[in-house]
């Protein structure tokens, strides 16, 4: 595939919104080779974000998610199957079936799953969900149809958070366990954590944060209830899981590229790189399970969970992937996520958890109607809109900017300049995963030393 490569072998692993976007990118920038994609769930790709809204509301069928093509892409689909292993050297993706597909050029999109209840026993009783897949989704929706007593939600982040605004909406009893000390405090900070707790209790959730589920109880291989760290118990038919994502990159554990539990590193033009940290030309990653520098964020490893990620992070890759160096172009794009829960349209742009102090530029947290805008080292790195999304595309371009933080007079809409607090999220600087190797995310073990000079 020298000069400009347009033809040859391309394959990507994972069937997904990035894989597809990926697909469709090739084709339309004029990819003539052939081009597989593999999918481990059997179903053509679908959108994930209806699945803890309008699905858990009955309002949409799961399977009725299905993600819109933007032109045909003329690929080998094998679905219903895992990539089992990678050889880079002989260029092979290994297929559970035991299939080995070979490559020119490999898109690594395998995206997250749920994080799994710790206890196998408890998190096979009958009324235990967690939310990842359509499939989690439709049963789940049938089991909320068919009325449970009460409902438990662990974790209150946003899934969680969702899953238990649907529940309300339906009329369910709810009660969610947060080990933190709010709703949302792990993605947005203190102050709107804050705000999250008020209105989950408000719309009638039984919210208890700061302690943990110790265990699910049983009776007769059915969920019948559950025992918090504090020592007190809930009966409840119906407990989901959301504890947060693990991304897809155990079939990569013998390969050699700096895949981990913090996903697959890769260079601001999706390249992988290798576990030494030598930057690979042949194997790219995208969505969910990529992890990439950012130059607004310090070049701060960053991996983002966010539909608008994958699609514009996918559109990069495959640009790069046909294109020869002096032609391709760095994943720049200004992050940015949505979510809805408790009659609350929260929108965001940047990162807010790279930040050190928050402040409210518009609205209030007593009415509701807000725009926080974040700050790290004195200059603007996200903004967060709560029923006030028509304010953020503002605050983007004071964070493509890199503006002052916190916004100067005249900005605010407030009779008195606003004053910034602590954003109450983890340091940026602090490794949050244990002893991980920074670039690769491996734990440091006897691989390694094979590159450390004698002594």
């Amino acid at each position: 595939m020298n000069g400009e490569p347009r033809d040859g072998r391309i394959v990507i692993v994972g069937a997904s919104l990035a894989g597809l976007r990926a697909a469709e990118t090739l084709r339309a920038e004029g990819f003539t080779g052939s081009l597989t994609l593999v999918g481990e769930e059997p179903q053509p790709p679908y959108d994930r974000p209806p699945l803890s809204k309008q699905v858990l509301l009955g309002r949409v069928p799961a399977t009725h998610t299905g993600l819109p093509a933007r032109r045909p892409v003329d690929a080998r689909w094998k679905l219903g199957v895992r990539a089992t292993g990678l050889d880079p050297v002989g260029k092979r993706v290994q297929l559970a079936d035991g299939e080995e597909v070979p490559y020119d050029r490999l898109l690594i999109a395998t995206g997250t799953r749920a994080r799994p209840w710790p206890n196998p026993a408890e998190a096979a009783l009958d009324g235990v969900f967690t939310l990842r897949t359509s499939d989690d989704a439709g049963r789940l929706a049938a089991r909320l149809d068919a009325g449970p007593r009460r409902v438990l939600v662990v974790g209150a982040g946003f899934t969680g958070s969702e899953i238990a605004s649907a529940c309300r909406e339906r009329g369910l009893e709810v009660t969610v366990a947060e080990r933190g000390p709010a709703p949302l405090v792990g993605a947005l900070g203190g102050t709107l954590g804050a705000l999250a707790a008020k209105l989950q209790r408000a719309h009638g959730v039984d919210l208890r944060c700061g302690v943990t589920v110790s265990s699910l109880e049983g009776d007769g291989g059915r969920l019948a209830g559950a025992r918090f760290s504090d020592g007190t118990r809930i009966e409840a038919d119906v407990a989901v899981v959301a504890l947060g994502a693990v991304r897809n990159t155990e079939w990569l554990a013998e390969s050699g590229v700096a895949a981990g539990p913090r996903g697959v590193t890769c260079d601001a033009g999706c390249r992988a790189f290798d576990m030494y940290g030598i930057v690979t030309d042949d194997v790219f990653a995208a969505g969910d399970v990529a992890r990439f520098p950012h130059p607004l964020f310090e070049y701060q490893l960053l991996s983002l969970e966010h539909w608008g990620n994958a699609v514009a992070q996918a559109e990069v890759a495959a640009h790069n992937m046909i294109s020869p160096g002096p032609r391709r172009r760095p994943h720049l794009t200004v992050p940015a996520f949505w979510s809805s829960q408790f009659g609350l349209n929260i929108k965001s742009v940047g990162v807010p958890t790279f930040s050190d102090q928050v402040v409210i530029a518009q609205g209030s947290i007593k009415e509701a109607r807000l725009v926080a805008v974040y700050g790290y080292r004195g200059r603007v790195t996200a903004a967060v809109s709560v029923n006030q999304a028509r304010s953020l595309e503002y605050y983007q371009h004071l964070i493509e900017r890199a503006a002052p933080f916190p916004p100067g007079p005249g900005i605010a809409d407030q009779a008195e300049p606003p004053v910034p607090v602590p954003s109450d999220v983890p340091d940026p600087n602090v490794l949050s995963h244990g002893p991980t190797v920074a670039l690769t995310g491996h734990l440091p073990d006897r691989r390694l030393t094979v590159v450390q000079p004698a002594r």
